[in-house]
């Protein structure tokens, strides 16, 4: 059981890894720190391998698995960033290089953009508009219920919206793609 477990946790990250990667990414905006969590998503899985039930896709479960552990680092890392913020008033605006990661079309404008808006709006936006997950399943990724899914998502496109033409990324005509 062992070894068909590793392949199949090997086979997962293949497939997987890079979406997961971009998804934690833009939550945590340091490219170490979600690499760290990406492994550490696929270590989670492969010690939990026996809970995964089929009740969802591999994708699902590993998403909210990564999900979680992103969570759960936000939350330890709050304090020491409140801490932080007070003595540098100077954010470093220029992006890294990893940073500028390509998802379809979209640009790092709409990355950008994604980085200023609340949290809330940006995980339903990233999970159902650029990793193209259902209703059902983003709202077993991130445990809430459907309805606050598709709430959330209808509240968090015009604050989208809003931010990239505050940004002057975009005109009005470019915008109606999104």
């Amino acid at each position: 059981m062992s070894e068909y477990r590793k392949e199949e946790i090997a086979d997962w990250y293949d497939q997987h890894s890079k979406s997961i990667l971009t998804f934690i990414l833009l939550m945590v905006k340091d490219y170490q720190q979600a690499e760290d969590l990406t492994h550490d998503t696929f270590v989670k899985a492969y010690l939990y391998y026996d809970s995964f039930k089929n009740h969802s896709s591999e994708k699902t479960w590993l998403f909210s698995i990564a999900h979680n552990l992103t969570v759960d680092f936000l939350r330890k890392r709050k304090p020491s960033v409140i801490i932080k913020e007070l003595f540098i008033s100077q954010k470093d605006q220029n992006p890294l290089p990893e940073e500028i990661i390509k998802i379809k079309e979209n640009s790092y404008e709409l990355y950008k953009a994604l980085g200023e808006i609340k949290d809330t709006y940006r995980k339903v936006i990233v999970l159902r508009k650029i990793k193209g997950f259902s209703i059902e399943d983003t709202a077993k990724i991130l445990n809430w219920s459907e309805s606050k899914v598709k709430s959330t998502l209808f509240r968090g496109m015009p604050v989208l919206k809003k931010q990239i033409l505050k940004e002057g990324f975009l005109n009005e005509e470019a915008i109606r793609k999104y």
